[in-house]
């Protein structure tokens, strides 16, 4: 007889928490049954200083308990939230310091890195960040060649600092096809320091810049750990004598092989939290429903270090995060589902001091069984609390000293950080269930306000390790390509193939694999160019696989453990600078200027923050990201710098004002950080003049970034003058030609001038009409990196009074509160409706359509991003709240077209008819559903769940016949649009008349 061939089909998911270690071996093929395939469960503390020996304890009691034959087992597939931990916890231990080397010679040294990063985090990480020449432009271009004896240099000085994780950060480094100077730059690192960890940030991440650079920052930092982690787990199992496959689950839910995750821990981050989601969607418990209708449920996942918070759709699968994730609260571009992750566990400290009462973030972790009080050590922490209140763990004779009054104290606070962070995950105020999972769960209240039941399920403490056992294996394909001499379809179709191929090398088996995601995006940066994106899923399959083969540094070392020092319970937490305000009684800053006796009104860090998100919902999907302007402005006020604004009526008659702002495709401030090229501009002006200065300053637009550069000229550090509540757009616009003083005179934008920001400027000094200046600057703008500052022909009050948009800064910051009112009431699915109410109820704006986003087109020419979003209704069961107003659009698909803001919403209903609900010169906003703020052009991604917003437009657009032929669709370019009114228009009203003082 022949010998029998062992089929490989259990699998083995192993969950690596910072207190316990769960595992189980699962059946795939008895997920129908009763108890769902698993075939054995258990949960051990990782108590060793070897962070190995829970997984083998673990691992070995599930063999033991099954007495399966260990040929069966195709993979260990082990989910890991150490790596996030170390970050979340602040733990210098674990966390290296980065430096970080930025390639731009001209850009980006305005906001220096970690300038988005959480105090604690930037004092641990930042160890040192230079500048070298270097970068390119949205075109390919280079903006300057790297420099070799600049890069040694800086080698010299992180040799000197004795740092040894280095971050190569490149403008524009996702499209660097041609020069590759990221990859240049680490091949002179190695030479001069051949022992350091390099990470690329185009290897990591894509366009993006700031979020881009900031998870190369995150991944450079935990590389060193992730390694020796690594390292333990390939010991594990050669003790287990296990010859199988060896995965990592990833944040997406599928898996990475060691030798990758070794590179990129970074895709692990949220893994955790993903394979809880997955696990409790496939042990069945996620069928909730209200009323007689499913509803969302939240995930509380309680471990010994962090509880993570995710929700689970009606449909079972978890909510996905914006197009931006937060990771500790840093700013990345990575694609997560939606998790919030605080530091609260079983194991979290408790400090009792002068009747003030704190419980974590720092945690004894996986030492909890010898260092908590009820296990004899001498560490308060919150299971201590939990058995001072009743709970059945260890010696209840250990915390008998506690008063009930301190233990009181403590279980509130662990109810007020569980309800804060579960009401975060609401985007509506009604009930929701909530799942309980995990090992620490039983520091948990049985009651949470604003949850309508809390359930702890079967299996729930071992629902990560399920899910990680669950997961698909993936293959995924990100490249660019030329389109030159191939179609994008036949590039669609070979990324597709490559997809498959790579899961299937990976291990899965054929016959289920099927293509998660397709994604082709022409690219706004270089002509013939796209970005193809492929992910293929399937299951694992039993067939013999071939082992991966490590590289040297990652092969088992047995007599190599990583030893953690003792925890440190002495550190105070350090204070966050941003100001804490109630957002339903803040006013702004509202004093009489000495000199004209005029109400000003002083610009907060607060100001800014709202006006941001309020310009950028007027920004109509354009005028660039006002991120990058915020944190500048931030650093100036912070810095002790004044910026201030004023209510055009107390202008003087003679009052010289300034204006402009940013030119070209909002594509570039996403990535080419801005230097200071309308304050350039506008020096070049008054040379041009022969001004030494002048009286008040105003803004080209209110929409996106463009509505803050008044602001940043303004400021006390460059001109010193205030910035008037008024615009020339009410939104932004395409063209410079395209504003409300253009409808009224000609010849009032020449002279202007443009600058670069990198030492070239152009001055425009006549013209025979309007139109010509933007065609003309705009060809300069193309070959001057896509991107300058302008200031146009100086105004006066009797123009800005007669002509422009009155009160629009005070309409972005109205609609910036909205935004942050919402946040603080978790109100934020019917953010559309508050904004509403706030421009002038339903007569002035409309919210046009909910859905989500299906299909996305882009291209660049002549300076503009132009393309198309589809935007599909989605089933009511995927909505979170009820209190919703009808849209105007019902079912089908919505089409919005832009050259770079929105320029019309044309709905296609399941019958076909086409009709057009909104269009320009009335503004369209597309907000994301999930964080109540809008999207601009560069973050419009498939999958986004969107509301659609109309507003309607100024009066002054419409007052006369050459307004719908500057600012209506026919100027550009869709002549076979017909305008018809959105609304009644209301006046804006002014913050600074609201609030002087009387």
């Amino acid at each position: 007889m022949g010998s029998v061939v062992v089929q490989k089909t259990l699998r083995i998911g192993v969950d690596v928490g910072g207190t316990n270690t769960d595992a189980v071996i699962l059946d795939p093929s008895l997920s129908g049954a009763p108890d769902r395939g698993v075939l054995a469960q258990q949960k051990t503390p990782t108590t060793s200083p070897n962070v190995t020996d829970g997984i083998e304890i673990a691992v070995r009691s599930v063999l033991e308990q099954s007495k399966i034959d260990r040929n069966r087992i195709a993979c260990l597939t082990i989910g890991t939230t150490h790596f996030v931990n170390a970050i979340v916890e602040h733990d210098s231990r674990r966390l290296s310091k980065v430096a970080i080397i930025r390639l731009s010679k001209s850009f980006t040294k305005q906001i220096p890195p970690f300038s988005d990063f959480p105090l604690a985090l930037k004092q641990i990480m930042n160890g040192y960040y230079c500048f070298v020449s270097g970068g390119l432009h949205i075109d390919g271009s280079e903006e300057a060649p790297l420099v070799e004896s600049e890069v040694v240099d800086q080698c010299h000085e992180i040799k000197r600092l004795g740092i040894d994780a280095i971050v190569i950060s490149g403008v524009f480094s996702p499209i660097d096809e041609h020069f590759k100077q990221e990859h240049h730059v680490r091949e002179i690192i190695k030479r001069e320091l051949p022992t350091v960890d390099i990470v690329c940030s185009s290897e990591v991440s894509n366009i993006g810049f700031l979020e881009r650079e900031n998870a190369s920052i995150l991944n450079a930092s935990i590389l060193k750990f992730a390694r020796k982690t690594i390292k333990g787990f390939r010991a594990a199992m050669r003790r287990l004598d296990l010859h199988c496959a060896l995965y990592l689950t990833q944040n997406d839910g599928t898996l990475i092989d060691a030798p990758a995750a070794a590179n990129l821990p970074i895709r692990t981050f949220s893994s955790g939290p993903t394979n809880s989601m997955r696990g409790a969607a496939y042990l069945g418990l996620s069928s909730f429903s209200q009323n007689g209708k499913k509803t969302s449920t939240i995930v509380v996942d309680v471990g010994g270090t962090t509880t993570d918070v995710g929700v689970l759709l009606p449909s079972g699968f978890p909510r996905q995060a914006s197009a931006y994730v937060e990771v500790a609260g840093v700013k990345i571009n990575f694609s997560m589902p939606h998790v919030e992750s605080i530091g609260l566990g079983g194991g979290s400290i408790v400090r009792l001091k002068d009747g003030e009462v704190s419980v974590g973030p720092d945690s004894v972790g996986h030492y909890l069984t010898n260092k908590a009080k009820v296990f004899g050590g001498y560490v308060l922490t919150a299971t201590d609390i939990s058995v001072a209140a009743g709970e059945d763990i260890g010696d209840p004779s250990k915390v008998r000293d506690l008063s009930s009054t301190s233990v009181t104290a403590a279980q509130a606070r662990i109810k007020a950080l569980l309800e804060r962070v579960v009401d975060q995950m609401k985007t509506s105020p009604e009930p929701l269930p909530v799942l309980l999972v995990g090992g620490g769960s039983v520091i948990c209240p049985k009651e949470i306000s604003g949850v309508s039941e809390v359930i702890q399920p079967p299996f729930h403490s071992v629902a990560n390790a399920v899910g990680a056992a669950i997961s698909k294996i993936g293959g995924t394909v990100d490249m660019i390509q030329s389109t030159a001499e191939q179609s994008i379809g036949q590039i669609v179709e070979k990324a597709k193939v490559m997809a498959v191929e790579r899961a299937i090398a990976a291990g899965a088996k054929l016959e289920t694999v099927t293509l998660a995601e397709v994604d082709a995006i022409p690219l706004q940066y270089v002509a013939n160019q796209v970005r193809v994106i492929a992910r293929a899923v399937g299951e694992f399959s039993p067939d013999p696989y071939a082992f991966e083969v490590l590289p040297v540094e990652l092969e088992a070392e047995d007599e190599e453990v990583y030893v953690e020092e003792r925890a440190k319970e002495s550190e105070s937490p350090i204070q966050d600078p941003r100001p804490i305000v109630d957002v339903d009684t803040y006013k702004p800053n509202v004093m009489n200027n000495l000199k004209t006796g005029q109400p000003e009104w002083f610009v907060s860090e607060i100001d800014v923050e709202w006006l941001a998100d309020g310009c950028y919902v007027l920004g109509c999907a354009g005028g660039g990201s006002p991120f990058s302007e915020y944190i500048k402005l931030r650093d100036l006020i912070r810095a002790g710098y004044t910026m201030r604004i004023i209510d055009s009526s107390t202008m003087k008659e003679d009052d010289v004002v300034y204006w402009g702002g940013h030119m070209g495709s909002p594509a570039v401030s996403n990535e080419r950080l801005s230097a200071n090229e309308t304050v350039e501009a506008m020096t070049e002006l008054m040379e041009y003049f022969k001004h030494d200065s002048f009286d008040v300053v105003m803004s080209l637009e209110i929409g996106g970034a463009n509505g803050l550069q008044p602001l940043l000229a303004g400021s006390s550090k460059y001109f010193d003058r205030p910035t008037v509540d008024a615009d020339w757009m009410g939104r932004a616009y395409p063209t410079y030609w395209q504003t409300t003083l253009c409808v009224y005179e000609t010849g009032q934008l020449v002279p202007c001038a443009i600058a670069s920001g990198d030492g070239k400027s152009i001055l425009m000094t006549k013209t025979t009409n309007d139109e010509i200046v933007d065609r003309a600057l705009r060809a300069s703008c193309s070959e001057m990196g896509s991107r300058v500052g302008m200031a146009a022909k100086p105004t006066t009050k009797e123009k800005v009074v007669k002509y422009s948009v009155l009160n629009t800064i005070s309409l972005a910051w109205r609609i910036g509160r909205c935004i942050a009112q919402a946040k603080a009431h978790n109100t934020t699915s019917t953010i559309a409706e508050q904004i509403v109410d706030e421009v002038g109820g339903p007569e002035t704006a409309k919210v046009l359509f909910r859905g989500k986003i299906i299909g996305v087109e882009r291209r660049l020419w002549k300076g503009h991003s132009y393309g198309e979003i589809t935007v599909q209704q989605i089933a009511d069961e995927e909505l979170e709240s009820s209190g919703h107003t009808s849209t105007v659009a019902v079912g089908g698909i919505l089409k919005i077209p832009f050259k770079n803001e929105n320029i019309y919403a044309k709905h296609v209903g399941d019958d076909g008819i086409e009709e057009y609900v909104a269009m320009v010169p009335d503004l369209i906003a597309v907000l994301d559903t999930q964080s109540g703020k809008a999207l601009g052009v560069p973050e419009y991604r498939y999958g986004v769940m969107v509301t659609v917003l109309g507003i309607t437009c100024s009066p002054r657009w419409s007052d006369t016949p050459k307004g719908l032929e500057i600012g209506g669709p026919a100027a550009m370019g869709y002549k076979d649009v017909v305008y018809k009114p959105l609304g009644k228009y209301v006046e804006p009203k002014s913050v600074v008349l609201e609030f002087a003082p009387k």
